[in-house]
């Protein structure tokens, strides 16, 4: 019933979000998605990604027919596209076979098997499906912000910044000294995250095949919760990032062509009036959110799997602030809202254990307090950097603490306690 429900809520939400696109006159995710059925997708690997999730649920000897129909349904439209010089201007150009396996092994799981076989293979499709329908939900969100929200804050946050030594800013500096070669690394990172997250996911769901079950718990449902709630703190909080509203990307719409040789200059913040095209996505940094989710969920892994999720979140760190993209202090709001999402879901899966509940409502609190503190008090954040600065790290440090002293004692209560073995008796 679980599935159901969350299946029907799912389904509403993309339809209100379709509609409300229609409204604005953008695409909206279900014709974005529909379109990759036929046209090249926008991420093949995203695609590939999602049909490996999928397979999860399939033997073997399914998993690699599955792989190679899709590899055989590519080759087709590569040879079709090559024939009739349909060559595709942007996005990938193979991508079309993993959704059609994804779709094929839908229809297979209702017309020819039944009962909880049945059921696992719908899981996994929906799993793999809900992926990609992020992702598309996403890019509308982006769009959506653009068009409804015509100021944005970036003075305000600028401001804030001054707290730590405004680090994009030096982030960008250390990226262009690294030539293009830095350059094309961190830009790969950042954009295949999605994969990197279901590198782990599939170590998580390694025993689903044969166990005929989920486990409880698992990455994919942290990473999809906060691609769902984190486009709502774009529309509250709307924010471009510091190479539009102080670099060359923002155009005659920038406060200052700044970012990243010459530092802003503190004078009191204005909501600025913004282009509509540029999606207000920064607050909170929900790239450094799935980044750390991945880090949270690679530590149950074997060593290789801790050291790829300690990686992809320096690499994210580096290539959120090195482009420009995002300021620290909404890389600090990230990580509060990454470690208060997973605490919400671990929480949830205990019954709401009144210890996890303690730490939803003060992860919950600091979160408030940190975007309050950006809006309200960025000049005397800027003013005293040297206690600002400390106390920015220190509420992010005592979330991060918070967490992993709570998952530590329900770690100890799930262990049970030795029980002594029979012991000889002496001989007399």
């Amino acid at each position: 019933m679980l599935w159901a429900a969350a299946g029907v809520i799912t389904l509403g939400f993309l339809v209100a979000l379709q509609i409300t696109a229609h409204h604005l006159g953008i695409p909206g995710p279900i014709t974005t998605q529909a379109r990759e059925v036929i046209h090249a997708p926008k991420s093949g690997f995203l695609l590939y990604a999602s049909l490996a999730l999928t397979m999860v649920v399939l033997t073997w000897r399914q998993r690699l027919i599955a792989l190679g129909t899709a590899t055989g349904i590519d080759l087709v439209f590569l040879l079709v596209r090559w024939a009739t010089g349909a060559h595709p201007t942007e996005g990938h150009p193979f991508g079309n076979g993993a959704l059609w396996v994804i779709l094929g092994v839908g229809v297979f799981a209702l017309t020819r098997r039944t009962g909880p076989e049945r059921v696992l293979m719908l899981k996994g499709v929906g799993l793999g499906l809900l992926l990609v329908t992020g992702r598309k939900t996403g890019d509308t969100w982006l769009l959506i912000t653009s068009q409804t929200r015509p100021a944005v804050l970036d003075p305000y946050v600028a401001m804030a910044d001054h707290a730590l030594g405004n680090p994009s800013w030096l982030a960008g500096r250390l990226l262009r000294a690294s030539g293009p070669v830095g350059e094309h690394a961190l830009d790969y990172v950042y954009a295949q995250l999605a994969v990197a997250a279901v590198c782990v996911a599939l170590y998580q769901l390694r025993d689903v095949a044969a166990e005929q079950r989920f486990p409880r718990h698992h990455l994919v449902r942290t990473f999809l919760l906060i691609g769902l709630l984190g486009p709502a703190i774009y529309m509250i909080y709307p924010v471009v990032g510091p190479i539009f509203a102080y670099g060359p990307d923002g155009g005659h719409w920038a406060a200052a062509n700044l970012w990243p040789n010459t530092l802003p200059p503190i004078t009191t913040p204005y909501a600025m009036p913004f282009d509509e095209i540029t999606p207000r996505n920064c607050m909170p940094s929900l790239h450094t959110a799935w980044a750390t989710t991945i880090f949270i969920h690679s530590r149950k892994g074997p060593r290789a799997l801790r050291l790829a999720g300690t990686f992809w979140l320096i690499a994210t760190l580096a290539a959120t602030l090195g482009f420009g993209w995002h300021y620290g202090v909404d890389l600090v709001a990230g990580v509060v809202f990454a470690y208060t999402v997973e605490a919400a879901l671990r929480t949830y899966d205990r019954g709401w254990d009144r210890a996890g509940v303690r730490l939803i409502a003060y992860g919950t609190a600091v979160f408030a307090v940190l975007l309050a503190s950006y809006r309200f008090v960025p000049m005397e954040m800027a003013a005293y950097p040297w206690l600002s600065g400390p106390l920015l790290l220190l509420a992010m440090a005592s979330v991060v603490h918070g967490y992993l002293r709570t998952t530590r004692l329900w770690v100890a209560k799930a262990t049970p306690a030795p029980q002594p073995g029979p012991r000889p008796e002496l001989a007399v």
